[in-house]
C-alpha cells in the first residue's frame, strides 16, 4: 500500500518507503509523516508536486539549471531532507530504507 495525495487540480503523487520488514501500519505512519513535513517545506500539495516535477525534469535535462529553477531546487532538497528525518523518525536504522516519491 503506498499513500496518494491528491489535491483540488487533482494533480497526484505516491510516497512509498521502502524497508524490510518494517510493520505495514509503521510504514503508513511514516509515509504520512514524509508527505506532511515535505509539504509544509514546500509550501502545500501543488507546490510539492511542482517541485517534483520540476526535478524530474532536471534529470532529463543536460544538466544545466535555469535561473529561475536556482531557489525552488534548493527548497526542494531542504524540505525532502525535513521529511526524510520526519518519516524516518522513531524507526531505527536501515541501510536499505528509502522513500520513493513519484508522480
Amino acid at each position: 500500500m503506498t499513500i496518494e495525495s491528491v489535491s483540488e487540480a487533482e494533480l497526484r503523487y505516491t510516497v512509498t518507503l521502502h524497508y524490510p520488514g518494517l510493520p505495514a501500519e509503521a510504514r503508513l505512519k511514516a509515509e504520512a509523516r514524509y508527505i506532511r513535513a515535505l509539504e509544509r517545506g514546500l509550501g502545500g500539495h501543488g507546490a510539492a508536486a511542482d517541485a517534483l516535477l520540476l526535478m524530474q525534469s532536471l534529470q532529463d535535462s543536460d544538466g544545466a539549471v535555469a535561473e529561475e529553477d536556482i531557489a525552488t531546487l534548493k527548497r526542494w532538497q531542504a524540505a525532502v531532507r525535513a521529511a526524510q528525518t520526519a518519516g524516518f523518525q522513531g524507526l531505527g536504522e536501515s541501510e536499505d530504507a528509502y522513500f520513493d516519491f513519484r508522480t
